[in-house]
């Protein structure tokens, strides 16, 4: 049974309209680019989903402990490269799919180490999901947020033992990922900055979500980014109004990173904006969004600060 909340995500997370067979789609997707995407995020996006080269990175997938639980997770940075400022990537209600993986790498072609944990790994397999009600009801409404910010923190120290500076961390995420980065962000002592994509802000509290990104603005000790949609079906300006105000508050109290906090919105993007394999890509405003994060984690002591070589 979802809440309202999860309620509210489904609905934003509703595909577009297509002029295309969604399993047509699939199969082009499968033979051009030879890799997997979650079966319920569907219809899926040929024409525009993005490829990016793993030339000159080492790529991979590996796994980190975290109180005896082997997570899984993907990686890419620049080959023959040690002390890199690190990104974490925070997959969508989808899970860590291709164009998860595909973010991570354009991270590494811009000189990150990036690593993408699978934050859904005890509860199940969100792949194989082809319904976005079930796959909420079934997994993403049983992932407590203590889980979660326990396995960033088990992210953060592989990527310290593996190249990455710990001295540079930023943290990007999108859609559910969206709002874990405003709560990392909240809580990490290695945190630099956080780039959230039209994450929640507001919910009701509940066990395993005991609280949302507005609850929570006074404790933000990285300062974050937020893009977000004006057109998202899920997530109300009035809420975006809402944050602005409690980070605003929370500044003038002394919170220096919730006083660097900043909003951009995208008057005619929808939810998902930035997710080049669906129907939601807009990308004029993801494109602008990534080069925003960019300059974001560069101008908070992260690193780099250019846009991916192609």
């Amino acid at each position: 049974m979802l809440n309202q909340d999860q309620k509210n995500d489904f609905n934003a997370l509703l595909p577009g309209d297509s002029t295309e067979v969604g399993a047509s789609r699939r199969t082009a997707l499968k033979a051009a680019l030879g890799v997997g995407y979650a079966v319920a995020a569907m219809p899926l996006m040929a024409q525009t989903a993005i490829k990016t080269p793993t030339q000159g990175l080492r790529t991979g997938q590996t796994t980190f402990d975290v109180n005896g639980f082997k997570v899984p997770a993907v990686y890419a940075a620049p080959a023959g490269k040690t002390n890199l400022p690190v990104i974490l990537v925070v997959q969508e209600i989808f899970g860590v799919h291709e164009y998860i993986a595909d973010t991570a790498r354009r991270f590494a072609r811009a000189g990150y180490l990036a690593i993408a944990p699978e934050l859904y790994a005890r509860q199940g397999d969100p792949l194989v999901y082809g319904e976005v009600a079930k796959l909420m009801a079934e997994i993403v409404s049983k992932v407590p947020d203590a889980q979660v910010m326990a396995d960033l923190d088990g992210a953060v120290k592989w990527a310290g033992n593996n190249g990455g500076d710990l001295r540079k961390v930023g943290i990007t995420g999108f859609c559910w990922g969206g709002r874990i980065t405003w709560l990392y962000a909240g809580q990490s002592r290695h945190v630099k900055a956080g780039v959230a994509w039209y994450g929640r802000l507001v919910g009701t509290p509940s066990a395993l979500t005991p609280g949302h990104p507005l609850d929570l603005a006074a404790n933000l000790k990285a300062p974050v980014l937020g893009l977000y949609g004006g057109q998202d079906g899920g997530i109300p300006l009035t809420t975006v109004n809402q944050m602005k105000d409690a980070l605003a508050q929370a500044g003038i109290q002394g919170n220096a990173a919730a006083r660097a906090s900043e909003f951009v919105v995208y008057p005619d993007a929808p939810h998902a904006f930035h997710a080049d394999y669906r129907p939601s890509y807009r990308q004029d405003a993801a494109e602008d969004g990534f080069r925003r994060a960019l300059d974001w984690f560069a101008a908070h002591g992260v690193g780099g600060g250019s846009m991916p070589a192609a």
